[in-house]
């Protein structure tokens, strides 16, 4: 049932005009009230300003009359002023409140009260006041028949005509009565309702002319507008999105239509897009790689996608459980029901057979649906294949049980360490037969444990900027000392950073080598005996001589001058220092020693090599020739090692000489120095910040069928019994040990000539070494 008005009261319309209206009644209303009370106080004033100068111009009036104490003339006067319409009564006061005159004749000479009407005015106050303004002379009252009037009271004070001795009045009295005139107002309040009237009037006019001019705007430029705009969104709201609110303006409802019209294009965009995306979002549904149900409180089938129809071959309203196991009964461990009893979403692992029977392992996770009150009315339950996981788990788990019985068998101890701090998380079963230690002994602890203290610092920092360390120097259990080649690689482990570290015990391998080496040495005296045989010789002939002399002169009692004996002692002293420096220089070749490296000077080491020698190539015409380099840098390495290795050059020197003399009758190689005789050079030099030895030979050169098999073990070109193979093997071992480079180098006609590189190092103040700036991360990667 419609009711007009409260459509009319929750109008907008209506709201807007009674705001707008009854605004402006209050506004004229307030506008009225301030004129009529600003007229009304203007006539009032009016009034107050006549009357005073009405009652001066009757004290004027009567002065005379005063002067001259002509009481029938004031009365007179008196009354025929008060025949005027607006006067009512006219009184003059005497001191003590008397009524002296009066239009009233029955009023004269009675006597008022001092403080009633007229007279309080003055005697209200102690004393009485002696002046007057028109405000306070003047009161407002009505009369006993009702008329409101007005009574201005003026003093009248005594003059110095009225102290004169004709008057009775004294000097000292200033005022000797008071003139009471009161007027009707009738006339003027008649006027002034009049006045209240119109302005009363014109105000309502004003209203009702307003009121009915907003009245019309307000239909015909809201109330129409609105009611377009509600027809128009009411159309949206029922989807029509085909009409749009014409505009034909730019105020605020022809702006408030351009709005609709750009929500309904809005809307209508957006309704677009939520259909297309409902669509995606179904065809997401149907397509998911997964299988989908939605299920109801009773654990029926309310909805599937199309993975979930192909897989098990659902029906809708068939219980899950049937569905899926094909059972009669519910699982007895149901993540569904543990959902709708409020646990939330659940996750687990299911096996059952899909529609052609076939096993099937599958990951469910299962999802509370709630209606508009928040009570679950069903749940979501997405199931993912992992029958190829499974699969690919099991094939997983067997991969890492061989891989897991391959690394435990790899003879060389592999450790797993935490990138960090070089913790020890994994090793093989060959660490406790290299290292002698139990794998739950080392878990957990740091790998430096089988570095010297020493060395941990150094090896800290190596590992973890390394590929690969050599002949480094480890601990066993037992406190026995292992060699090692140390090969890291990093890797990933479980989301942390690990390295894999395989050692390679070469232990027995550096045994091998350095008896190889002293085996080489030995050889190398040997073949030197004849020539150290020549060295020692000399010694003892003058030795054998000296003494022979001495013996003789004493057998003979001979004197025996002093400088001859002092001669001959100095030489038989400074030939025996010869024979024990030769002797020494034979031991210490011969003694066996690790690798010790220092700095040393490359030319002296050269030296120390040919005076071992040189006895072997003289006796077979060989000529040397120097070309050293002087104020080398210095190099590291060990000075007896690398004198075996110019000790070795020299002797496959002197071999391919010989062996080129033999097997031809023309005339030798000529040397790049142009000589033609058998000549071995030997030059030095410093270039690029490296030292560079080279030892050439007039021999026949090295065949280019052999250049790559020089360096290799057990390689020789001679015939059998005469070499073994090791010398130049063992040279390039000792120079690879240095840090250097050795090759070789056949020229046509030129013989052969072996170049030897070495990095040079400088020493700081202290006498430590200062390695190259190009060899700094070289040795950092390569200790031990």
């Amino acid at each position: 049932m419609r009711h007009p008005f409260r459509e009319l009261r929750n109008s907008l319309m209506f709201r807007l005009i009674f705001a707008v209206g009854l605004t402006l009644l209050v506004s004229i209303a307030i506008w009225a009230y301030f004129n009529i009370r600003y007229q009304n106080n203007k006539l009032t004033q009016h009034i107050l300003n006549e009357t005073a100068r009405f009652g001066n111009t009757i004290k004027l009036g009567t002065h005379y009359a005063m002067m001259s104490n002509a009481r029938d003339d004031i009365n007179q006067i008196i009354v025929n002023i008060a025949r005027q319409k607006e006067i009512e009564t006219i009184r003059i006061y005497n001191k003590a409140g008397q009524i002296k005159f009066s239009n009233q004749q029955e009023e004269v000479d009675q006597i008022t009260n001092i403080k009633a009407e007229a007279c309080d005015i003055c005697h209200r106050w102690d004393p009485p006041l002696e002046s007057l303004n028109p405000e306070q002379g003047t009161r407002f009252f009505s009369t006993a028949a009702g008329q409101n009037v007005i009574g201005v009271i003026t003093p009248i004070l005594n003059e110095p005509g009225c102290s004169e001795a004709c008057h009775v009045h004294p000097i000292d009295k200033k005022v000797l009565g008071a003139l009471d005139v009161v007027f009707s107002l009738e006339k003027v309040q008649a006027e002034m309702l009049r006045f209240k009237r119109g302005i009363i009037m014109l105000a309502a006019f004003v209203f009702l002319v307003t009121s009915g001019i907003i009245m019309i705007v307000m239909l015909r430029f809201v109330n129409r507008p609105i009611r377009r705009l509600i027809g128009e969104t009411q159309r949206i709201a029922r989807g029509d999105y085909s009409t749009q609110v014409p505009v034909d303006g730019e105020d605020e409802i022809n702006q408030l239509a351009v709005a609709v019209n750009r929500m309904g294009d809005e809307i209508a965009r957006s309704q677009m897009d939520l259909c297309r995306q409902r669509n995606e979002y179904q065809n997401l549904f149907e397509n998911v790689p997964c299988e989908i149900a939605v299920l109801d409180r009773d654990y029926r089938i309310v909805n599937f996608n199309r993975s979930y129809a192909d897989k098990f071959n659902p029906v809708k309203g068939d219980y899950c459980f049937k569905a899926y196991k094909g059972r009669d009964t519910k699982c007895r461990d149901c993540l569904v029901e543990k959902t709708f009893e409020g646990a939330g979403p659940q996750l687990g692992e299911e096996t059952g057979c899909d529609k052609n029977g076939r096993p099937v392992h599958w990951l469910v996770v299962t999802s509370p649906l709630t209606n508009d009150e928040g009570d679950i009315c069903g749940a979501m339950e997405m199931n993912l294949d992992l029958t190829d996981m499974k699969v690919l788990e099991d094939k997983l788990r067997k991969s890492e049980i061989k891989y897991q019985a391959f690394f435990d068998n790899i003879p060389n101890p592999v450790f797993v360490l935490k990138a960090s701090n070089l913790a020890i998380l994994d090793c093989n079963a060959s660490v406790k037969t290299v290292y002698e230690y139990e794998k739950s002994d080392i878990l957990d602890t740091s790998f430096l444990n089988f570095f010297v203290d020493e060395e941990k610092k150094a090896y800290a920092a190596a590992i973890p900027a390394s590929q690969f360390l050599s002949r480094v120097r480890q601990i066993k259990k037992s406190g026995t000392p292992l060699f090692v080649n140390i090969r890291i690689s990093p890797s990933d482990d479980e989301g942390q950073k690990v390295f894999l570290v395989t050692t390679s015990d070469i232990t027995k391998r550096l045994e091998a080598e350095q008896q190889l080496i002293q085996a080489s040495k030995m050889a190398t005296l040997g073949e030197m005996a004849t020539g150290v045989a020549h060295e020692l010789n000399q010694p003892l002939s003058v030795i054998k001589t000296a003494s022979s002399y001495l013996m003789k002169k004493v057998r003979n009692q001979e004197p025996i001058a002093d400088d001859i004996m002092l001669t001959m002692t100095g030489e038989i002293d400074s030939h025996i220092d010869r024979a024990s420096k030769i002797i020494n220089h034979m031991r210490e070749f011969g003694r066996k020693s690790d690798l010790d490296t220092a700095p040393i000077q490359i030319n002296d080491v050269i030296q120390r090599a040919f005076e071992i020698f040189s006895q072997q190539l003289k006796v077979r015409g060989i000529d040397v020739q120097w070309e050293l380099a002087p104020d080398l840098p210095f190099i590291e390495a060990d000075p007896s090692c690398l004198e075996q290795v110019f000790i070795n050059l020299l002797v496959n020197a002197r071999d391919a000489i010989e062996a080129a003399w033999e097997t031809t009758a023309q005339p030798p190689l000529q040397t790049a120095s142009g000589s033609s005789e058998k000549q071995i050079v030997i030059r030095t030099r410093c270039q690029d910040d490296e030292v560079i030895a080279e030892v050439e030979d007039s021999g026949s050169g090295i065949p280019d069928a052999i250049h790559e098999k020089i360096f290799d073990p057990f390689f020789t070109t001679k015939e059998v019994g005469k070499g073994t193979g090791l010398g130049l093997s063992i040279s390039y071992g000792i120079v690879k040990d240095c840090r250097g480079d050795i090759r070789a180098e056949s020229l046509p006609e030129k013989g052969a000539c072996f170049t030897l590189t070495f990095p040079a190092v400088h020493l700081d103040d202290n006498g430590g070494i200062v390695l190259s700036r190009d060899r700094l991360d070289e040795t950092a990667a390569t200790l031990g």
